[in-house]
């Protein structure tokens, strides 16, 4: 198999996320890193013995045929169009652009430059989101109706350093975790062909009460932290949407989907593994737990593993996909969708009205069990 080399540009907290499980996958490697801190590349250089290069000699690099994206949320049209430009293929961490607009010329920008756009989230791929998505293919819960998503906390400042662009616009609770959810959602029913939301700013400011240098510094809110949604698929499915960072506590799961012979339970789609329960008719739940399958074994956080975290399986499927010549599973096509979908939250909310979602095909491909063995180490 070819390996392809893979460069990273952003080196923030979950740059190193991304290096640590890059061992965990064949046909990729991770060879540099870059930041516009180059104290902070060649932090994660020294850490996991990779070159610490400037972001002009990472594009540049004969050893770097895919670039990561791991910048802020509206830096990542910029960072991707010049990776494209100069010839690399690029995934990118969620969501594709900070606008669809942008996003939409990022997927034109690839298919002009005959190179290969992805996007987080590759948690889709996981075993949860593949039995999830066999499951309803399969018909066990019959033709999908109705359906629940729920994304709620209280936000990020508690425990994120630098936690300023989480509020500000291309940030909040529908940018930031609504990837994870919109695009599991499309995964499972389809792309979504309206939208019809509600939307609020909890409180107009924020104050960091993680520990470090910005510890009491109050943040002005400019973006919703509280969205409500009816996503109306075009399979005919209609699922509530809810994601907020104004929630101290809750007792609402991530994802179910009613369908005309039963229910079923998605878990948080923020990981790859859990359990998947499915109900038939008026009968018990059904639990499926995951942890056996590829990628399903829990392994963060590394001293105490509680969840399964696999981030890096998006990259090693854009690798293959790039071997074999065929559309990533997580296609730019998939994560402009997504990004259509978060945007007419935001815009249905500031709008008060519905919008209509431009047509469109896309959905993530099936991933078998097999497909993923596939892209394990030896």
């Amino acid at each position: 198999m070819t390996v392809l080399g893979v460069g990273i540009i952003g080196c923030g907290n979950i740059s190193r996320t991304y290096l640590r499980n890059a061992p965990l996958f064949r046909g990729v490697e991770m060879r540099a890193v870059a930041d516009m801190a180059p104290a902070a590349a060649r932090a994660r250089a020294d850490e996991f013995g990779v070159k610490a290069l400037s972001v002009d000699d990472l594009r540049a690099s004969k050893d770097v045929a895919i670039v990561v994206n791991l910048t802020v949320p509206n830096a990542h049209y910029p960072v991707s169009l010049a990776a494209l430009k100069a010839g690399k293929h690029v995934f990118t961490e969620k969501p594709l652009a900070a606008t669809a607009a942008l996003g939409r010329k990022l997927v034109a920008a690839a298919k002009a430059n005959r190179r290969a756009i992805a996007s987080a989230p590759d948690t889709i791929l996981g075993p949860a989101g593949r039995m999830a998505r066999g499951l309803v293919e399969a018909g066990v819960i019959g033709k999908p109706i109705s359906g629940t998503a729920f994304m709620m906390s209280h936000g990020m400042e508690h425990w994120h350093p630098n936690p300023d662009f989480f509020f500000k616009p291309g940030g909040g609770p529908v940018l930031d975790l609504g990837p994870y959810y919109v695009t599991q959602l499309v995964n499972l029913l389809g792309p979504v062909r309206r939208v019809l939301a509600s939307t609020t700013i909890g409180n107009p400011t924020r104050t960091v009460s993680a520990e470090g240098p910005n510890k009491g510094k109050r943040i002005k809110v400019e973006t919703p932290t509280t969205a409500h949604a009816l996503l109306e698929f075009a399979s005919g499915a209609r699922v509530m949407l809810g994601m907020s960072w104004d929630v101290w506590r809750h007792g609402m799961h991530p994802i179910e989907i009613h369908g005309t012979e039963g229910s079923m339970r998605v878990p948080d789609p923020n990981f790859f593994g859990g359990i998947v329960e499915v109900a038939r008719g008026r009968g018990e739940w059904e639990r499926h737990d995951t942890s056996g399958a590829v990628f399903g074994k829990p392994n963060n956080p590394p001293d105490n593993p509680a969840n399964a975290n696999y981030r890096v399986l998006g990259i090693a499927e854009l690798a293959e996909a790039i071997r074999t010549r065929r559309a990533s599973r997580l296609s730019g096509d998939v994560a402009l969708h997504a990004l259509e979908v978060m945007e007419g939250v935001l815009r249905s909310g500031a709008r008060n009205r519905a919008i209509t979602l431009p047509a469109t095909r896309a959905r993530p491909g099936v991933m078998t069990e097999e497909d993923a063995a596939a892209l394990a180490a030896d």
